[in-house]
């Protein structure tokens, strides 16, 4: 039977009692009355302790409920219920944290199959056990415990609103993390391989890797960044990291100033550094899965790593990951590993790199007070400056573009490409390439158009592409 205990400082009884398993549980009986408090509390225990069937115990509640409050208990399939906590929680997390939710619960409704239209209280114990257990069958289980919490979140919530009267999600803990795979770890670029993959991007993501380089920031936070983020002339970065919501003020490194000049030119400070990258994190609510899986496309044209499908046609049932990811050795958070790297072969002190590309450790957090402006630039300015190398004497981006060297114009040294039949496609690319993206400049008094691509700036001779012939491009 369940005894009754009062606190001091409570009005009401609190049921002390033990679950099927032996553990000792203490629930307030929201009664003030010792005779019903009584009754609450034997039936908490008979439900703990898993006696009699769930629909003859729940029935016991309901009656309990009715006659000592005037109330109903309420009730409701986990598939409702579910759709319910997750439209509340729209109001209180962040667009790409209510995916996550939505995700999870999915996978969970749709693990259990038809027993997701059973009431709440019908799900069992063992039931999310196996749950967690086959979640770490296919994924890592790091996944499988954020996926168990976000679970355990939910019935948590229908305990606290009186759909449940026994959580049965308390007991499940998460599984023990093996140590982690030395050989899986990932590891720094070299200068070479830095090389390589500036080599295959287009402009665009050169800028982001140049970025991820010098500033040691993570990839949906480079995305984000907009012009009025960047100080040119106090030569800063000023990031709000998605991760932890800190402000990181970066200083700019030598090779990445130059590149920044370069690029500079929006005229609305809140423009984005990365439109395209920006566009497609903001349309998928702050994910970067898709840049992420474009950044291992350029790996792979630079040799470094397995294509993602090899040939094979993809779908969205084939794109959609059902097993656990291979270790990544590279990934493009291997670039905030190649920044510590390089600073400490260069000789920064430890305190220095942690506060360079903002890491933010409880061991290291003392340090960062007295990492000074001056330590952090003088830092910045070690790091190497990168340039992309093509054998090939063309773009990567367009490979049937052969551009010749001007012969009759020795003194102004550049390149062309003469428009044909064969490279028309890749031509008109270009030609708009440089419309959208160029930047004005003056050139013997007079303007043009340059797009500043893989150490090039290229221009065309007018903007109207029917009188196009001869696209140019010289050394940046």
């Amino acid at each position: 039977m369940a005894t009754l205990v009062r606190y001091p400082d409570c009005r009401y009884w609190i049921a002390a009692f033990r679950d099927s398993r032996g553990r000792q549980i203490r629930r307030s009986t929201r009664e003030t009355d010792k005779h019903r408090a009584q009754r609450a509390a034997d039936i908490l225990e008979r439900a703990a302790k898993r006696q009699g069937n769930l629909p003859a115990l729940r029935q016991a509640f309901a009656e309990f409920c009715r006659d000592q409050f005037g109330e109903e208990l309420q009730g409701a399939t986990v598939r409702a219920y579910a759709q319910g906590w997750l439209a509340a929680r729209k109001a209180e997390v962040n667009h790409s944290t209510q995916a996550r939710y939505e995700k999870i619960i999915a996978k969970f409704l749709s693990y259990l199959g038809g027993r997701a239209d059973r009431d709440l209280s019908e799900i069992k114990t063992t039931e999310l056990v196996e749950f967690r257990n086959a979640q770490a069958e296919k994924f890592s289980k790091a996944t499988a415990k954020l996926e168990l919490k976000t679970v355990k979140m939910m019935f948590r919530q229908a305990r606290l609103e009186g759909y449940l009267f026994i959580d049965p999600a308390e007991g499940v803990k998460p599984l023990k993390e093996r140590e982690p795979d030395k050989t899986g770890k990932r590891r720094p670029f070299t200068i070479a391989e830095l090389e390589a993959i500036l080599s295959n991007a287009t402009s665009e993501w050169q800028s982001l890797i140049k970025m991820g380089l010098y500033t040691g920031q993570r990839l949906g936070d480079l995305a984000a960044l907009r012009w009025s983020q960047i100080d040119l002339e106090r030569q800063t970065i000023r990031f709000l990291t998605r991760k932890t919501g800190k402000s990181v003020l970066v200083p700019i490194a030598a090779p990445l100033a130059k590149h920044l000049e370069l690029v500079a030119g929006a005229d609305d400070p809140l423009a984005p550094l990365h439109p395209k990258a920006f566009a497609l994190v903001q349309a998928q609510n702050g994910r970067v899965s898709s840049l992420s899986n474009q950044f291992r496309d350029i790996l792979a044209a630079a040799g470094l790593t397995k294509p993602r499908y090899d040939g094979k046609k993809v779908t969205r049932e084939s794109a959609a990951r059902t097993t656990k990811r291979e270790g990544a050795e590279l990934s493009f958070h291997s670039l905030r590993h190649t920044a510590v790297s390089l600073l400490k072969d260069a000789g920064v002190p430890d305190a220095v790199v942690m506060a360079l590309v903002g890491h933010d450790t409880v061991v290291m957090s003392h340090h960062y007070t007295h990492v000074g402006k001056e330590a952090l630039a003088e830092a910045a300015s070690k790091m190497p400056e990168l340039r992309a190398h093509h054998p090939s004497g063309h773009p990567p981006e367009f490979p049937s573009l052969r551009f010749r060297f001007a012969k009759t114009m020795p003194e102004i040294p550049h390149e062309y490409v003469v428009r044909s039949p064969e490279n028309e496609e890749e031509y008109v690319a270009l030609f708009h390439r440089i419309g959208e993206e160029g930047i004005w400049e003056k050139f013997q008094g007079q303007p043009y158009q340059y797009l500043y691509l893989d150490g090039w700036k290229m221009w065309r001779m007018t903007n109207d592409l029917t009188q196009s012939r001869i696209i140019n491009r010289a050394k940046a």
